[in-house]
């Protein structure tokens, strides 16, 4: 295996408190950003409409803005695919009242401007209001149920004292990654939420890993080597998590880079929750679990007087 010639014993759980203090820093502020900026739900959650056209003629996205906009649509418009083909994918946020009717005043607003002849719907999808409300009811399901089913496997994996480090390390990147989401005004759709839960995949697996090398290690374990036992163990799976991420990163850079609407966002995504999945396996799930190993005990016991 190819290993990255690293310091064997660098300090990370000197740290561990800066870094935890810091974490959470980065978290209420990823909250702080969500509640004042809310979260910028697509069709797929707020319902309406979303046509891909294709033009004859050579069209610029912001043209077809200005004139749905001058008739009384408010639309995103992006180019689809290579430039030369001259596609363009039309979203539209509606209400139950003004749903019906609006991607035909779309058609006929662009056949008055570009001319029939010259254009056709190539693609149409129509969302509901109260359809886009349960599928964000069952989206934000999916994610707790992930967390939830998580936290069994890895308490049955390891021990009590692994699981709730990783759930909380997940939490702490889900929360993350929807702060930028919702600085950056990133609409939030069914692709959106993929990349969430593929965030979660691989952020416990990252986590998983230096825990196995931790579980490897448990016969030296005790209150008083715990913090040396699990620096080694970070250690020792840096250079393999510095690997993947670089892996990962590269791709998902490349897709942020190159890839078009859809794609785009779903690899701006990623780059975070790679990135703050790493992090938090080794300044997150890391730490928490030797703070349990010390004091769940104690309070254990407290709760048993």
């Amino acid at each position: 295996m190819i290993e990255i010639p690293l310091p064997k014993n660098i300090p990370f759980m000197k740290y561990k408190r800066v870094l935890i203090a810091l974490s959470l820093i980065v978290t209420m502020s990823g909250l702080f950003v969500m509640i004042k900026n809310g979260l910028n739900y697509g069709i797929d959650f707020k319902g309406g409409i979303k046509v891909l056209y294709s033009f004859k003629v050579p069209v610029q996205d912001g043209d077809i803005e200005k004139v749905l906009i001058a008739g009384g649509i408010d639309a995103q418009v992006q180019r689809y695919g290579e430039r030369k083909e001259e596609k363009f994918t039309i979203k539209s946020k509606q209400t139950e009242e003004t749903l019906e009717g609006t991607v035909d005043k779309v058609g006929a607003l662009l056949a008055a401007k570009y001319g029939a002849e010259n254009m056709s719907l190539d693609q149409q999808e129509t969302v509901g209001p109260k359809v886009g409300k349960e599928l964000q009811r069952k989206g934000e399901l999916a994610v707790i149920f992930t967390m939830i089913a998580l936290l069994v496997y890895i308490g049955i994996r390891f021990d009590f004292y692994f699981a709730p480090g990783a759930i909380v390390a997940l939490i702490h990147d889900v929360i993350v990654v929807m702060g930028f989401l919702a600085f950056f005004g990133k609409e939030y759709n069914l692709s959106i939420l993929a990349a969430l839960l593929t965030i979660v995949g691989y952020s416990v697996n990252d986590t998983i890993i230096v825990y196995d090398r931790i579980r490897e290690h448990a016969n030296k374990i005790n209150v008083n080597t715990i913090d040396d036992v699990v620096n080694q163990s970070v250690n020792e799976t840096l250079s393999r998590t510095i690997i993947t991420s670089f892996a990962v990163l590269l791709v998902t850079v490349i897709l942020f880079v190159s890839g078009g609407g859809i794609i785009h966002d779903f690899a701006f995504c990623f780059i975070i929750g790679a990135i703050t999945g790493s992090y938090s396996s080794v300044f997150i799930a890391s730490p928490l679990y030797i703070w349990l190993y010390k004091n769940w005990p104690k309070i254990s016991a407290k709760f048993k007087r």
